[in-house]
């Protein structure tokens, strides 16, 4: 692949944004790659790691790319937001915990990107943010996405007025979960990694569809289904097993 690295050892898989001349700015051949490699992880990946290689995570739209869809008709305007939905679909429900490792600039589609995965730690130096509307558009497809995280409040502010905000507030606002200093960027992710290669692979993909699910249901609705789920899932040979090795008082042998 040309615009992504992708690294995978001892169950983990890194993918890594290889644009760093253009800070990883998106375009459609960054996102169908993206979308590939999220939606054909090899079995034996139990965690992603997504991370940008250079002094960005993700600056957002190419400009070449947004000078290409200035031509676009309607329909073509739609396929290609349609791709980038794909994408940040794949990643939000990607059957594997995905850790976002952030630094530097993190703009628009960018920002999408961090909110789909499930836990995003930022250098204390990342800076946020939504340029759309400075220039005539809107966080469209990625409001799907950043909107649960930080809420319709702090979009009034953030959307509208497309300004820059720093990790402390986008941690404050609920889109990162840590914020490191560099040098501790890498060592916190591989705790947290450490801490998820513990659990089952199975229970970790149930539970991210769990969070989803309950998420968009009534509360009657959801009582039956997290029944169902609980029922569904303690019979199941992973369950048996991480059982048995509590009761046993060892290390379980995932099956």
């Amino acid at each position: 692949m040309d615009t992504i690295r992708i690294e995978i050892k001892d169950g983990v898989a890194s993918i890594r944004l290889h644009r760093p001349e253009v800070r990883n700015a998106l375009n459609e051949v960054l996102i169908a790659e993206l979308t590939q490699a999220f939606t054909t992880l090899p079995e034996s990946v139990r965690v992603v790691i997504l991370a940008g290689e250079g002094t960005a995570f993700c600056s957002g739209a190419d400009a070449a790319w947004m000078k290409k869809s200035a031509t676009f008709s309607r329909e073509e305007n739609e396929r290609d937001a349609a791709a980038l939905a794909a994408l940040l679909k794949a990643v939000d429900e990607c059957p594997r915990p995905v850790l976002a490792r952030v630094q530097g600039a993190v703009l628009g589609g960018g920002v999408g990107l961090v909110a789909a995965c499930d836990v995003a730690v930022a250098d204390a130096g990342a800076q946020f943010g939504f340029p759309e509307v400075r220039l005539g558009l809107i966080p469209a497809v990625i409001s799907t996405f950043v909107l649960p995280r930080i809420g319709a409040r702090a979009a009034r502010r953030y959307f509208l007025t497309g300004e820059r905000f720093g990790a402390p507030r986008a941690q404050a606002l609920g889109l990162v979960h840590e914020v490191t200093t560099p040098d501790q960027l890498d060592s916190t992710i591989d705790g947290i990694v450490r801490d998820l290669l513990q659990a089952g692979p199975r229970a970790l993909s149930a539970a991210k569809k769990l969070i989803r699910d309950v998420a968009a249901l009534p509360r009657e609705q959801a009582l039956r289904e997290t029944i169902r789920a609980i029922a569904e899932i303690r019979v199941s040979p992973e369950a048996q097993e991480g059982l048995g090795a509590f009761l046993e008082k060892r290390k379980p042998r995932w099956p």
